[in-house]
């Protein structure tokens, strides 16, 4: 039987959330940043929360009791699989080319044009689960760092010690975050911390010689008992004029890629997250399959395809090497095996 703690939580943000009454639908922007489509309203806002679309869910109680009590059906092949990401120590920060380094989970230093980037820093272990490979360096290397992207406010995602840190050794670091997650700067230490918030489809605003964009994915947010859907998530385009990097966050699979696509056109890196899908039945309504990863892959138009979301913390029901074996398999299926660049831990992708 899975952590009872967490149905129990789970039980009582039900009942939270039917009391919910609001049937008045709003569009939510930010009315300070550009938007890059024109025909977009803003994203859909009911009663203090965001959702998908116009269709308002409720969290997926029954389905939800019936993973937690449930045997896992891959026990067995779990339990033998002895695999575990490899860890290259990387160079430092400030001697990086253009190029990706993968920190683990969703961790990702990106490079380009002079500036750093890291996506939803996570250096440490989160309170469901503990890291299962050591960062590549040591936590107090983390400098220079320019911009911070935050994709939603899961813990696996947004961890504030590891904020906390990088602001410490960056004072001037900016957070490029969703609507709504104004609420998660609210102690001291994280109110110091430069920050924009944007809804889908808006670009920031940044002394660079880049343009960061902030797009759509397939999930949902939640840190505590009541704050379902109170931070917007999404996804993140960083364009320069010799290369398109798309860092997909956490998503289901939908049709925002071939959205996506037709605004921007062929992506060139596409870091997109290839685990925590099992059992499907429940997972694949807020995360990607290895089969649906390289489906959206092809969507974007991708050249490059760098995988995360897998190996460094245990979620889900499958195995840790199942996602990028079955990636790999999927890829070489559609004959596009070539362009996948898989990463150890400290693995550095030069452009």
């Amino acid at each position: 039987m899975k952590c009872l703690i967490c149905t129990l939580i789970i039980i009582l943000t039900f009942y939270s959330e039917m009391t919910n009454k609001s049937t008045v639908t709003e569009r939510k922007i930010n009315p300070d940043l550009p938007g890059v489509k024109e025909s977009w309203a803003g994203n859909y806002y009911r009663n203090g929360r965001f959702y998908n679309n116009n269709v308002v869910k409720r969290p997926p109680l029954s389905k939800v009791l019936k993973w937690k009590f449930s045997k896992n059906p891959q026990k067995l092949e779990k339990r033998n699989d002895q695999y575990s990401l490899k860890v290259k120590n990387p160079a430092p920060f400030s001697n990086k080319s253009d190029g990706v380094t993968w920190l683990g989970h969703l961790t990702f230093l990106i490079s380009v044009n002079g500036i750093n980037i890291i996506t939803d820093p996570v250096l440490y272990d989160i309170p469901t689960s503990k890291r299962l490979v050591k960062l590549p360096l040591s936590d107090k290397s983390f400098y220079p760092v320019d911009y911070i992207l935050v994709s939603h406010d899961h813990r696996d995602h947004f961890d504030k010690k590891s904020m906390k840190k990088i602001k410490v050794l960056n004072p001037q670091v900016e957070v490029l975050m969703p609507l709504g997650a104004e609420r998660l700067f609210s102690s001291r230490k994280m109110k110091g911390i430069k920050r924009q918030e944007a809804g889908w489809f808006q670009e920031y605003i940044i002394n660079e010689d880049v343009q960061i964009i902030f797009l759509p994915s397939n999930h949902w947010g939640r840190r505590g008992l009541f704050d379902f859907n109170k931070t917007l998530w999404g996804s993140f385009l960083i364009v320069t004029d010799t290369i398109k990097i798309y860092f997909g966050g956490d998503t289901a699979y939908g049709d925002h890629f071939s959205e996506i696509h037709e605004l921007f056109g062929d992506i060139d890196v596409c870091i997109l997250p290839i685990g925590a899908y099992s059992p499907a039945w429940l997972m694949s309504e807020s995360h990607m399959s290895p089969k649906e990863a390289a489906k959206a892959f092809l969507d974007l138009g991708g050249i490059y395809f760098i995988p995360g979301h897998y190996g460094t913390f245990d979620l889900t029901d499958e195995p840790l090497s199942e996602p990028i074996l079955r990636l790999e398999k999927e890829l070489d299926f559609l004959g596009r095996l070539h362009s996948l660049k898989e990463l150890s831990v400290g693995g550095f992708f030069q452009f």
